[in-house]
């Protein structure tokens, strides 16, 4: 991986992937575009960094990534709170920076993806995106339709003689991340950072932190019964203090 871009790196899981890159001296550079300025405090001499705001209409921008071998995006954001007393305009803005650029940047390097040659891409999803979650109604289901994008688009990969995957990053909460209005910890995420990268340059399709010790379990209860394990749900999240 010589060549890396990180979407929505500039804080976060994506600061924290792109930092652990550029300690590898087969990456040359990382560029990382997002809306907001990297904090000098994480400046790196690998890094290059781009502003740029995820729902702007013309893509055009990221022509200037021709070169890269390696596409990382962990663009996102998401509030527990009850759907209905979410604005309008969130809903809008959550499909508008979760779920549409992703497809629309996956589009732009399908050629890449779809070559011989080495290509590396992975998404930061979530957990929610594979359950109900109340609190989450909106974010979940920005993560949800990109679940099953991803299994899709990874079939036709396959179907055309193409090596390489997306990889679909679930995780639960992640601690040390800006993600809930948080700081973020390099220090605390670079394990979590560093797992990721082993998946992508693995080419795996499906990354979910603690699934062993944590979702498998909760997935089964979902599947066995998913009206019983929402409920469940409901009042675990109650419970966390993280409802506003």
């Amino acid at each position: 991986m010589r060549r890396v871009l990180v979407v929505g790196g500039a804080n976060g899981i994506g600061l924290s992937i792109a930092t652990e890159l550029t300690k590898r001296e087969s990456v040359e550079q990382v560029y990382i575009v997002d809306k907001v300025q990297l904090d000098k405090d994480f400046h790196n001499p690998k890094f290059e960094t781009y502003l740029f705001d995820l729902t702007n209409e013309d893509y055009s921008f990221f022509d200037r990534f021709s070169d890269i071998d390696s596409l990382m995006i962990t663009a996102g954001f998401g509030k527990l709170s009850l759907f209905k007393n979410v604005p309008e305009d969130y809903i809008m803005n959550s499909f508008n920076v979760n779920t549409i650029p992703v497809l629309r940047l996956v589009h732009r390097f399908y050629g890449k993806l779809e070559a011989r040659e080495d290509f590396f891409c992975g998404v930061m999803v979530s957990v929610a995106g594979f359950m109900s979650s109340p609190f989450f109604a909106v974010y979940g289901a920005t993560k949800a339709a990109l679940k099953i994008f991803i299994e899709s688009v990874n079939v036709e990969l396959k179907k055309a003689g193409s090596s390489n995957r997306i990889l679909n990053v679930s995780p639960g909460s992640l601690k040390g991340t800006s993600f809930t209005a948080g700081k973020t910890d390099l220090r605390v995420t670079a394990p979590m950072a560093n797992a990721i990268i082993e998946h992508l340059e693995a080419k795996d399709d499906l990354f979910i932190p603690q699934f062993e010790e944590v979702f498998k379990g909760v997935f089964e209860r979902y599947h066995a019964d998913f009206r019983a394990e929402g409920e469940h749900s409901y009042e675990y999240k109650l419970k966390s203090g993280r409802v506003q």
